[in-house]
């Protein structure tokens, strides 16, 4: 037995009763050919990057992050195939090596890239999907024990891709590839509310990816964060922009370690060193906090903040920061994105669980006109019932989960909960 220990920031400890790390797909297949025998569960476990127990499970967690990444380029398909527990820091750094590049990445690079694109998890911009956008083919373990490969256009694909470890143990991914490119980083201080509120497309596309900083209660924004691409046609927003003032001298984001962030001041870079928030060789953001995060349609955005916005003398005093980034519409199940260009909102709260939980109803209230999605790795209150009002794709997905897994061995309690499975750990 194993303690498989807490989620990266201390917000869930795992009460899975065995931990397997495995080091190879064959251990992976042997650890599901023994939870099928003790007619027990067992569940995927990646980098810890979730605020709850979506990954947990009262019997067996695997973890694939110990299997050696070992990337394959195919430079015809223009696509790299890698272990799914390896991280998006270290696969961006191998491909730049071969001068390639991936089309996003999220603010932290130390995420896994199974545990991202199960989760939906994304970076920003208008023309930018989320990770698992990028996903060209899977390869997983299913419940007999056996590997299976799906792959871009076949039926299954779309309620997959974003499959919550709800089928199976992903062990190897394929994602698509383009040639590297240079950016640079430019940040901003002192946009208006009001600004942002009159025209919030112009601002978030003002760029290849654009970050907006807040804490809902000042006149001016934080922070807005413009990532420009350098090699396709993005110009150099000017230096008092909409209001906004550049700032010539480095900035932190809340009480972090300026050290760990990537190159800002516009000076110019690697796509890896520019797209994330983080550095990949130093500790990722504050950790000692709770996430939250809802998607709504961009076309509702500024209805949608200033509905959270009547809330902002409740949410200022337990909120660390809010970030709002954008998703490019897509037709993954389960995606936040799913046929709706979107709008993250996204809450890095104090760790303080009893008042966030008591804020989060205003917040779900306030965004509820707007059928918003949380994001399934982060901490809400969404029932089965919630969830099902703005997942149109919900009973397609759980259809598949129990075809794919009759016997619900990766099911758990969050999911039943949640009916994307239709039993938890209890059954």
């Amino acid at each position: 037995m194993h303690d498989a220990g807490s989620t990266w920031a201390g917000t869930h400890h795992f009460v899975a009763s065995d931990l397997v790390e495995a080091k190879s797909v064959d251990e992976v297949r042997g650890a599901v050919r023994h939870a099928g025998a003790a007619g027990t569960r067992v569940r995927a476990l990646g980098t810890r990057h979730s605020f709850t127990d979506l990954a947990d499970t009262r019997d067996t967690l695997v973890t694939v992050t110990g299997i050696a990444p070992d990337p394959v380029l195919d430079q015809d398909a223009m696509t790299v195939t890698v272990g799914a527990g390896t991280s998006y820091g270290a696969l961006a750094r191998w491909l730049e090596g071969r001068g390639y590049a991936l089309h996003n990445l999220g603010s932290l690079p130390h995420i896994s890239v199974a545990g991202a694109i199960a989760t939906g998890t994304h970076g920003s911009g208008v023309a930018n999907g989320s990770l698992a956008t990028a996903v060209a083919a899977l390869e997983y373990v299913d419940a007999s024990a056996r590997i299976v490969s799906v792959r871009r256009g076949d039926p299954d694909f779309a309620g997959l891709v974003v499959g919550l470890g709800a089928y199976g143990i992903v062990t190897r991914v394929t994602l698509d590839i383009q040639p590297s490119f240079a950016m640079r980083q430019d940040i901003f201080t002192g946009l208006p509310w009001d600004t942002l509120l009159g025209d919030v497309d112009g601002i978030v596309s003002a760029a290849y990816s654009v970050s907006v900083f807040t804490a809902w209660d000042e006149d001016t924004l934080e922070q807005v964060w413009v990532k420009s691409r350098l090699n396709a046609g993005d110009l150099a927003v000017p230096d008092d922009w909409q209001g906004a003032t550049r700032l010539t001298t480095p900035t932190i984001l809340v009480d972090g370690d300026p050290a760990a962030l990537t190159e800002q001041l516009g000076t110019e870079g690697r796509w890896l060193d520019r797209l994330p928030h983080f550095r990949f060789d130093n500790t990722p953001s504050n950790g000692d906090e709770i996430q939250t995060e809802y998607f709504v349609a961009r076309s509702n955005a500024a209805d949608a903040l200033a509905a959270v916005r009547t809330h902002a003398s409740a949410i200022a005093p337990h909120l660390l920061v809010t970030e709002l980034r954008t998703v490019a519409r897509d037709e993954l199940w389960l995606s936040g994105a799913y046929e709706r260009e979107a709008l993250g909102i996204h809450f890095t709260w104090r760790n303080t669980p009893t008042r966030v939980r008591a804020i989060l109803p205003l917040i779900e209230a306030a965004l509820a006109p707007f059928a918003a999605r949380p994001h399934w790795g982060k901490l809400h209150l969404f029932d089965a019932e919630a969830i099902e009002r703005v997942t149109p794709r919900l009973l397609d997905a759980r259809e598949l989960f129990e075809r794919l897994d009759p016997t619900g061995m990766f099911s758990n309690d969050h999911l039943g909960r949640l009916g994307v499975r239709a039993t938890g750990d209890a059954a």
